[in-house]
């Protein structure tokens, strides 16, 4: 029986991670302002060039009569002149729009677009605002809505915005800076789900010769919840199989120690704690007055931190395996190589993305990017670990039902932590169905060794498998299998007693006497 210590670990990873899903706003609008305050942000939208429309419905006390709607839009003269900007009051905030823009929606009766007529709403009336707007630029922008009554004694509005893109499916209710999102995730949905009925594929080979491990189980479960909603779970996941890979598990180890469980459980809380963190303070901190970039924050900073701290330890674990286990550089060496990159990939591409990126682009131009590495990181791994005669890189060689006798034999807690050594080769296939199992658990060492194939005897210490044998390399069971019984030796062979001479017959004797001329004649 396989150690625990992967799917416990995995287990932590998935409970925890589920509360990392991607939230998803909507681009309706709808609330109440009252507030002593003469200028308030309402939210904000990335509209086209040409098909950008607002439509609105606004309600507010006459008696609190008049109010504005500024549309600002993101050019350093506009929103950022004036947002978070408390040496500045209300007059000079609205002293930076364009009225020939139309940027001032005026909700008094007076102004014909604004769309207000006044109601009676019990003994008290009120205005009620119904229109639209559309939007028009040389490129896609940010537009941020705000209200305000300079001078006057604070806001009271009831608010309903819907904004849009277009009337396209794949637009309309869009922000411009997400176009493109919803047609990459269901690309890269279809793809992954290729990639996990392949890796369901291999598995099913896998478990016939008895080499479905539990990094492998790992890496299934990574690519199968890898998508948008369960992003998280899927990175955490292979996070996790990356450092257990490399410390050895289940490739030149049967278990991982004691005080090195401890460390990765220690590792994978504060990671997903810190996953957490990131994600709630996304939702609860983050101004929306601004476009920010979840890592643009400390927590997300802190996860770029322990991405770095477990690329070191991947380093270290590696180089620890190889340096006992050197005919394992087949499969290490690409393995090392390939996701190096991976590990840098995720904190460069939020360096990139906070500095590099227009915030109107940055949304979809991350989105791809981010799915494009997750996807080279599983197709990788799914390649090095094809169950093919010609991979040189397949990195198990020690079948489950012989961790299981490893671990169960009196001396599993000592010398049965480690595997034997073995060159894994590409020649131990025979075909797609079998493999060829003389040559898949011989050892390449000196002296050369045989494999015999022996019936497993009865006793608590040896398992048998379903076909009630085993097929084991014998000089490397020698250690943990009871010693034979030395051979009986052959009993000395004895010299039996010569028989007594046989004594003749009746008829023998007269015959002898009649033929010697001796006999009852007659006398002559």
């Amino acid at each position: 029986m396989e150690v625990r210590v992967g799917e416990r670990l995995l287990c932590l990873a998935v409970l925890s991670s589920v509360l990392c899903m991607d939230s998803v706003l909507g681009k309706y609008v709808r609330g109440v302002v009252n507030t002593k305050e003469d200028w308030v942000f309402l939210t904000r939208f990335c509209f086209l060039t040409e098909f950008g429309r607002l439509d609105f419905r606004f309600r507010y006390p006459k008696s609190r009569c008049c109010q504005n709607i500024l549309l600002y839009f993101d050019d350093s003269s506009q929103w950022p002149a004036v947002y978070k900007r408390p040496e500045k009051n209300c007059y000079q905030k609205e002293a930076v729009l364009r009225p020939e823009n139309n940027q001032v929606i005026n909700l008094t009766t007076r102004y014909t677009w604004s769309g207000c007529v006044v109601e009676g709403d019990g003994n008290e009336e009120v205005l009620s605002c119904v229109g639209g707007r559309s939007f028009r630029s040389v490129r896609e922008r940010w537009w941020y809505i705000a209200l305000s009554k300079c001078g006057g004694d604070g806001l009271q509005l009831e608010y309903e915005m819907k904004l849009t893109n277009g009337q396209s499916f794949w637009t309309q209710h869009f922000s411009a800076d997400e176009f493109g999102i919803l047609e990459t995730d269901i690309t890269f949905l279809i793809i992954f789900s290729m990639v996990f009925l392949l890796s369901c594929y291999f598995a099913y080979n896998l478990k016939g010769r008895q080499l479905l491990h539990t990094t492998y189980k790992m890496f299934m479960t990574a690519a199968g919840v890898e998508g948008k909603l369960l992003f998280s779970v899927s990175f955490l996941v292979f996070l996790l199989m990356l450092i257990l890979l490399g410390k050895g598990f289940t490739v030149t180890r049967a278990r991982i120690s004691h005080s090195g469980s401890v460390k990765l459980s220690i590792y994978m809380t504060v990671y997903t704690i810190t996953y957490v963190i990131l994600f709630i303070y996304e939702a609860e901190f983050f101004d929306p007055g601004e476009v920010l970039y979840a890592y643009d924050s400390p927590a997300g900073y802190g996860l770029m931190g322990l991405q770095l701290v477990a690329y070191v330890w991947f380093c270290y674990a590696v180089l620890v395996s190889l340096k006992h286990y050197p005919e394992k550089q087949p499969f290490y060496v690409p393995f090392f190589t390939t996701y190096t990159l991976w590990f840098f990939a995720v904190p460069v591409m939020a360096l990139i993305a906070n500095f590099g990126i227009p915030r109107w682009a940055r949304e979809k131009i991350v989105n791809g990017i981010q799915l494009g590495i997750h996807l080279y990181a599983h197709i990788v791994f799914l390649v090095i670990t094809r169950p093919s005669a010609a991979n040189k890189n397949f990195p198990y060689h020690v079948r489950t039902s012989q961790i299981g006798i490893l671990l169960s034999s009196p001396k599993g807690g000592e010398g049965a932590e480690s595997f034997p050594h073995h060159a894994y080769g590409n020649s131990s296939f025979l075909g797609d169905s079998q493999p060829n199992f003389t040559e898949l658990f011989s050892i390449q060492s000196e002296p050369v060794k045989t494999v015999e194939e022996t019936v497993a005897r009865k006793g608590p210490d040896v398992q048998r498998n379903s076909e009630q044998k085993i097929v084991t390399t014998a000089a490397d069971l020698t250690s943990i299998l009871p010693s034979p019984p030395p051979p009986i030796p052959p009993r000395p062979a004895t010299r039996s007693p010569p028989l007594p001479p046989r004594l003749p017959s009746f008829t023998e004797y007269f015959t002898m006497q009649s033929g010697g001329g001796a006999g009852f004649g007659t006398k002559a």
